[in-house]
């Protein structure tokens, strides 16, 4: 039997569990109230967003795969990458159109879910053995100047979590891949496009209510995690799209007043009837916007392209020259 790639972990022992506590202590104490969106993703979460992808009405995974259908082959001639680092690299299905194209050597996915990469990258190695696979346990956050890399490197950040963020840290995230990307790499974004606010608020509340489980899913982890006693069915799941920011608004809306006691924070926090949560924002892009976003984090655009549709774009960026 081959051996299994071996994680190398990036995130210092207990760093997880204390950025889960400041992040719901400072979240649930603020006004409104936020939570993070990377606490969705425990092993349950992980498996709802996968059913997620494949809803009718969560486009975004369907139109990034046919444009990497399509451009895969361009992106190897244009990058000839020997090396692909994948953030946030998840389950790394649409990650094996750009491995079946490219002449890599090295494949190095990144994520914070420890157990669900080992098992993506085990994958990976088994059914690419001349591949070597480095996966990598980090917080993106963190940890980015520490993701080791390799010649020719592309770095990809795909499925539209660049969105995720709020302006202040995509131009943080950018920078930082500015840097990992060196002088000689490139970088592959994947960016959800603005377009009809009906359509784009069906994609976060489908009809299955798989969505509002995703959602309701970030109390069970806090309940797990932290010792709390969330009734997450006493929450409502909520989709809004915001027209000045351009993003929607995931929320959970309280159905009643309630006191939620949180043991390991030695926290009580009180909600009132109809009080709303927001626990993700999911940017959406124009083209310029992208290129402005990009160009100040000291890229140049090598190409941006989007399905027939227009609905979602993939860029491949390079350093800026001098």
């Amino acid at each position: 039997m081959e051996a299994q790639p071996k994680p190398e972990i990036l995130l210092a022992p207990g760093a997880l569990d204390a950025a889960l506590r400041a992040d719901v202590r400072a979240g649930l104490t603020a006004t409104p109230k936020t939570l993070p969106p990377k606490w969705f993703y425990d092993d349950r979460g992980s498996a709802l967003f996968d059913r997620i992808t494949r809803l009718e009405e969560y486009y975004p995974t369907r139109r990034e795969r046919a444009i990497l259908v399509e451009r895969a082959p361009e992106i190897a001639t244009l990058t000839g990458a020997r090396t692909l680092v994948e953030l946030g690299a998840g389950s790394g299905e649409k990650t094996r159109l750009l491995l079946d194209a490219l002449p890599l050597d090295t494949y190095v996915p990144v994520d914070v879910s420890g157990e669900f990469l080992a098992d993506a990258a085990s994958k990976i190695a088994a059914d690419y053995p001349a591949l070597t696979v480095r996966p990598v346990v980090a917080d993106l956050e963190e940890h980015l100047a520490e993701v080791p890399g390799g010649p020719a490197e592309l770095v990809a950040f795909l499925g539209g979590t660049i969105g995720n963020m709020v302006p202040r840290e995509r131009r943080g995230f950018l920078a930082a891949v500015r840097s990992l990307v060196g002088e000689d790499g490139a970088f592959l974004l994947g960016a959800d496009l603005v377009k009809d606010p009906a359509r784009l608020v069906r994609a976060y509340d489908d009809a299955e209510g798989v969505t509002a489980a995703f959602n309701r899913n970030v109390l069970a982890v806090i309940n797990k995690r932290l010792g709390a006693d969330f009734r997450p069915e006493e929450f409502t799941h909520v989709a809004v799209w915001n027209a000045a920011e351009e993003w929607i608004e995931m929320r959970l809306r309280a159905r009643s007043a309630q006191t939620v006691r949180i043991a390991a924070l030695d926290l009580t926090v009180e909600f009132a009837e109809g009080e709303e949560m927001r626990t993700e924002i999911s940017a959406k892009f124009r083209p310029s916007g992208l290129k402005e976003e990009l160009t100040a984090a000291g890229f140049g655009i090598r190409a941006l392209w989007t399905d027939p549709d227009g609905d979602f774009s993939l860029t491949l960026a390079v350093p800026a020259a001098g």
